[in-house]
């Protein structure tokens, strides 16, 4: 009787649910030991170099799809622009002259067209020229640092204004010496000075135009810094004498930051900030874009056209005359020219802003700082 104490109190123990306690404690203690197993499995050198290697072609392929539709869209981009443009490519660009043609011969099928092309203008932006109204007429002067900057990096805009009626050209080149061949001084000026006549000859541009200085204190060498004081008299004393209505050339970064480009900048910047321009003349100049964007071609369209306010694009076959105009500097035509010319977006793009002061202070503020 001792013990019935004991035996009542194994009778109230349930067997069953200490049994399925214990089970699911082993069946836990089990999944977690696979669980780890599995950590440790997808941890090792191998299972991580498989899902790298899984994740990176995945993620190649979409980078591949997204580049090729990119693409596709600036090519279709690329020709709607020019449908857009009647007479491009065609070298006329005189709208009373289209607006004649379209009255004498155009239908039904010609004034429907005319109308989408009239809406897509409007509503996209989309057209191969697309210059402030200070550039399209009048007496225009584009300043440069050296012979062969004006294709290199201006060709568009040139190309777009000399096919404008009533559009004078003037080009103003500070340098025609290159640092390399100063001790043949007078046989290197004068075959970079034809060279710069014939291209601009090409471009459309008559030899009366072009005033190309002989300064010695001007040479084409980085190392060499230029005055900006020196600079600034030169481009006003044309600007005075020519009656200039439109200065063109380059920002701040000079487009491929050379020195002698950026000068040029902030000697007609400290003009506008010093207020010796003349009324008249606006002031513009050549957007300088990442080494990506440069190396694009034709197709850097699409973001020319949503991130710039003015832009020129040449056709393939207007290009060519930008390519063969800049043939014609033979003394500057180095292996890695033929890359640029066929490849750097400058050969059929050029994206244009104007400055005004506010601006100039700002540029002339970081620049001191």
């Amino acid at each position: 009787m001792r013990f019935n104490w004991l035996s009542e109190y194994l009778a109230q123990i349930n067997t069953s649910a200490i049994y399925e306690a214990t089970t699911q404690r082993w069946t836990q203690l089990r999944h977690n030991a696979e669980e780890l197993l599995q950590l440790q499995q997808q941890l090792s050198p191998q299972a991580i170099y498989c899902r790298i290697k899984s994740t990176s072609a995945e993620a190649l392929e979409h980078i591949l799809i997204v580049c090729a539709v990119y693409l596709l869209v600036c090519l279709g981009l690329y020709k709607l622009t020019f449908w857009l443009t009647p007479g491009a490519g065609t070298g006329n660009t005189n709208t009373n002259e289209q607006n004649n043609r379209q009255h004498r011969g155009g239908g039904e099928g010609d004034a429907g067209a005319n109308s989408l092309r009239n809406f897509l203008q409007s509503g996209l932006r989309l057209r191969s020229v697309h210059l402030p109204h200070a550039a399209k007429m009048g007496r225009v002067l584009l300043v440069t640092a050296h012979p062969d900057d004006e294709c290199m990096f201006f060709g568009p805009l040139i190309y777009s204004l000399t096919q404008r009626d009533g559009c004078q050209v003037y080009v103003l080149c500070l340098s025609n010496v290159s640092a390399l061949f100063l001790g043949n001084f007078e046989q290197q000026a004068q075959l970079r000075r034809e060279e710069l006549w014939r291209a601009c000859k090409h471009l459309g541009i008559p030899e009366s135009n072009i005033v190309l200085m002989n300064a010695t204190n001007l040479p084409d060498d980085p190392n060499v810094e230029w005055r900006p004081d020196a600079v600034a008299n030169l481009i006003l004393h044309t600007v005075e004498s020519l009656d200039i209505q439109a200065i063109f050339t380059f920002d701040r970064d000079g487009v491929s930051s050379h020195p002698n480009h950026c000068a040029v900048y902030y000697a007609a910047a400290s003009l506008c900030l010093a207020n010796l321009l003349p009324k008249a003349c606006k002031f513009y100049t050549l957007d300088t874009i990442n080494i990506v964007r440069k190396y694009l071609s034709v197709f850097d369209l699409l973001c020319t056209c949503f991130m710039s306010t003015h832009w020129c694009i040449l056709s393939w076959k207007e290009a060519a005359i930008v390519r063969r105009a800049m043939l014609e500097h033979k003394s500057q035509m180095k292996w890695f020219r033929w890359l640029y010319i066929y490849t750097s977006r400058y050969m059929f793009i050029n994206s244009l802003r104007e400055i005004n002061l506010s601006d100039v202070e700002l540029e002339m503020q970081i620049h001191d700082n």
